[in-house]
């Protein structure tokens, strides 16, 4: 993959095959075991999460213009370890969320 991200990268399928020759072009397969992208995934998380560790409600409502940006930088961190770890796991991200949608649904009724 160039620096460029390709077309073909705005749906899930398109970005993890972005991520895969990405990975392919480094030779970081052999680091990217389940165990290694999990842990890197809980550490952008972590990094994410201290953008907002000292603000009120409000504040973390209200992230200036840079403060998103950088947020956004983490929150992409976090998205793109989270494809890889499901890719190299073979599990369907979306098929996964909707089966727990669904059964989160079950368990916290809205009639409740």
């Amino acid at each position: 993959m160039n620096a460029s991200v390709p077309p073909s990268s705005d749906s899930l399928v398109g970005l993890r095959d972005a991520l895969r020759d990405f990975a392919a072009a480094r030779d970081w397969e052999q680091f990217h075991l389940p165990k290694n992208l999990a842990m890197a995934l809980i550490v952008e998380a972590a990094e994410l999460v201290e953008h907002f560790q000292w603000l009120t409600p409000e504040q973390s409502s209200g992230l200036e213009a840079e403060s998103r940006r950088e947020v956004g930088e983490e929150i992409a961190d976090v998205l793109l370890y989270l494809i890889r770890l499901a890719d190299v796991l073979d599990v369907d991200p979306i098929e996964a969320a909707r089966r727990k949608m669904l059964k989160n649904a079950v368990k916290y009724p809205a009639s409740k």
